[in-house]
């Protein structure tokens, strides 16, 4: 079973749909909304029922890129509100961890600093979205973050505490932040590399 691309339909032509109104973009917006039930509930010492949320949060990411191709239901806008999705879920996750002492400083400061720096990269050059393609390095990274950040909280709980959860997590986060900042470098390059062509006026293929 394909885990990267799940859904793809070999031998198809996609289209791209101009509706905001998808099966996939419903789902992303429900991963929204589950960012702010995830904040109160650690806030609030439910850290069981956090875990959960996380889980579902994660699992969401995968279902509606699934939905999207399996159902040929890939948006422009789903093209850049399921990045922001990962992104704001990514950073209120993080920031909520080491605000509350779940997580150390590092795991927000590896997330946020570069991405920060992305998108005024990709200000200063487009003006906007750059529009580039999701590397596999950049999916496992993201998967890494939300495997790794529901195990941490567990680690946090009743039953998690004085188990290895919480060491295995952080080795986990720290595998992915790496790998983020391996991403970060590659996008980084990438816009500039686009942005060179599009002034040139060369067709641009990344």
């Amino acid at each position: 079973m394909r885990i990267i691309g799940a859904g793809t339909r070999d031998n198809f032509e996609y289209r791209e749909l101009t509706t905001f109104w998808t099966v996939p973009n419903l789902i992303t917006v429900l991963r929204f909304l589950l960012v702010p039930l995830f904040i109160w509930q650690t806030l609030t010492l439910h850290y069981g029922w956090a875990t959960l949320t996380l889980v579902i949060l994660g699992s969401s990411d995968w279902i509606d890129g699934y939905a999207a191709r399996r159902l040929d239901q890939i948006s422009s806008v789903g093209k850049w509100l399921d990045p922001v999705a990962d992104r704001l879920a990514l950073f209120a996750i993080a920031t909520t961890f080491v605000a509350t002492g779940i997580a150390p400083p590092w795991l927000a400061l590896a997330i946020m600093i570069p991405d920060a720096i992305l998108i005024t990269n990709a200000w200063v050059l487009f003006h906007g979205n750059p529009n580039l393609r999701v590397s596999n390095l950049g999916k496992i990274r993201t998967a890494l973050l939300l495997v790794g950040t529901p195990l941490l909280l567990l680690g946090s709980t009743d039953w998690g505490r004085g188990t290895m959860l919480r060491d295995i997590s952080l080795w986990i986060l720290a595998l992915a932040c790496a790998l983020h900042l391996v991403a970060f470098v590659q996008y980084f390059i990438q816009a500039h590399r686009k942005a060179k062509a599009l002034k040139a006026g060369t067709e641009w293929s990344g």
